[in-house]
């Protein structure tokens, strides 16, 4: 329930605000989720805020995700001692405050010039784990340094050049990202209206491939370095890191080449849940990417409960796509996934305010996330199941 270093639970952040109010001080921006997207696309051109807004094809995935969250209600049960709660975890060996996590987004410098350095020192000044893009506008290596005693997890977007692969694992494994976590499900981009009619793609403008162009081994392959020839870099990376599809057989190479645990991030079925099992993975993440793959797709929340159940005892289910409230985080949970990951909200914050913007979002989710629970009636997130929740047909 308590931040580390803070020595107050997250729901003080409520006391927090309203007492700054006497001295007529308010937040930095909105608190209320829905009017959040709206402030942030106020700040930003309609290239990088429908990069991040922005779903595939119709947008019914991302629409649908929402909508499974407001299928479900949390059934609130009283009398409950739930004055002091912990919400605190443990998750492939790393401790968290919360059962929360900061998602992968890719080129962050978009929305904000200190793009993932913010995100990452937020993380550490909060005590939450942060997942690094291999679509970063910072390198490894920076975020690091910007994230320093933090937590931090790696994710990759799976280059077709094996020596590359592996040189991005060393460095990742090198610089303290403690779990790999292997997108599956962008391995090409889909179709996404938004960014189409504003011919907005930020990787073939050099942004979100500070990963790649500053990797030896893939630098070994160039003629000149990228900061020489940027046109000849982009022709290298684009079918490098996009348009080939990649089989459960070839997981064995990251196996191979990372010694920590292996989380399979796009998972959206429960077979492919089983297949994560067989292949020796530690965990999964059950997301759609935030309805910007696959339009029409299931929501990733009713796609949950039956992949938990038939893996749960096996590997660590995590969740994301969707979230924006406290009460999104108790549903994920009540409905088996282990943590949660938080995407859009914290990016939306970056744009208000760098470090300060992710970390007045990040806390306001936290402090509804433990109102809403111990309000609902339960101590800690362990104490979740499905009868926490009612379901409208």
């Amino acid at each position: 329930m308590t931040a580390p270093g803070a020595g107050m639970p997250f729901g003080a952040y409520q006391n927090e605000i309203y007492l700054q109010g006497l001295g007529g001080q308010l937040p930095p921006f909105t608190t209320d989720p829905d009017a959040l997207e709206g402030s942030a696309r106020g700040r930003l051109g309609p290239g990088p805020f429908w990069y991040v807004a922005g779903g595939a094809g119709s947008g019914a995935t991302v629409r649908a995700n929402r909508e499974a969250f407001d299928r479900r209600r949390i059934v609130p049960r009283m009398l409950r001692d739930a004055t002091t709660r912990h919400l605190g975890t443990t998750v492939l060996g790393t401790e968290m405050p919360a059962p929360v996590l900061l998602a992968p987004v890719g080129v962050q410098s978009i929305v904000h010039p200190d793009g993932e350095l913010a995100t990452a020192r937020a993380a550490a000044e909060l005590g939450l784990t942060m997942i690094l893009s291999t679509a970063s506008s910072h390198t490894i290596e920076d975020v690091a340094a910007a994230n320093g005693d933090g937590s931090r997890w790696y994710q990759l977007y799976w280059p077709n050049d094996p020596d590359v692969c592996v040189s991005i694992l060393s460095r990742a494994k090198e610089s303290g990202y403690r779990v790999l976590v292997v997108t599956l499900d962008t391995w090409s981009l889909a179709w996404r209206p938004h960014d189409l009619d504003q011919s907005y793609l930020p990787f073939i403008r050099g942004t979100g491939v500070a990963i790649p162009f500053s990797d030896p081994a893939f630098r070994a392959g160039l003629a000149k370095p990228p900061e020489e020839d940027m046109p000849s870099a982009i022709l290298r990376w684009v079918p490098m890191f996009t348009g080939t599809d990649k089989s459960w057989a070839q997981l064995s190479f990251l196996r191979e080449h990372w010694d920590g645990p292996i989380v399979l991030k796009g998972v959206q079925h429960v077979d492919d849940a089983r297949k994560a099992v067989d292949a020796g993975v530690q965990g999964i993440v059950v997301s759609n990417h935030g309805g910007r793959q696959v339009d029409g797709a299931i929501a990733s929340l009713d796609a949950l409960p039956g992949i938990a159940e038939a893996v749960g005892e096996q590997l660590e289910v995590l969740f994301d796509s969707g979230v924006r409230t406290g009460a999104d985080i108790v549903k994920a949970l009540a409905l088996g996934a282990r943590a949660v990951l938080l995407g859009r909200p914290y990016v939306y914050g970056l744009a208000h305010g760098g470090q300060g913007g992710v970390r007045h979002v990040v806390r306001s989710v936290l402090a509804d996330l433990d109102l809403t629970l111990g309000l609902a009636g339960f101590r800690s997130p362990a104490e979740l199941n499905r009868d926490a929740l009612w379901e409208r047909a």
